[in-house]
């Protein structure tokens, strides 16, 4: 049986904030925390576990409505793009 922990999942759930928040490494900011860098990555990756939704769940309403904006706007930009290509086209086959 594994020995108790010294830290408490309060501390455990601050670090990992911390660390999701900050702009630092890792590394950097288990240095600041005095605790170990693979400790903390690994509260870091079970939190990320637990609190991420699943690759397959559904979109949430803001999350569609930005991906259709998202569509929209490429569509916008390949036909913007394609008319300089349509033009060079047409003016290389016009030997004027």
């Amino acid at each position: 049986m594994a020995p108790p922990s010294k830290y408490t999942p309060e501390f455990r759930a601050e670090a990992v904030q911390i660390a999701l928040r900050s702009s630092k490494t890792i590394f950097e900011t288990a240095r600041e925390l005095e605790l170990n860098p693979e400790t903390l990555r690994a509260w870091v990756k079970k939190h990320q576990k637990q609190h991420e939704p699943p690759a397959d769940a559904e979109l949430t309403v803001s999350e569609r409505a930005r991906s259709k904006e998202l569509e929209r706007r490429i569509r916008e930009v390949e036909m913007e793009n394609a008319f300089p290509r349509k033009c060079a086209a047409c003016f290389a086959k016009d030997p004027q």
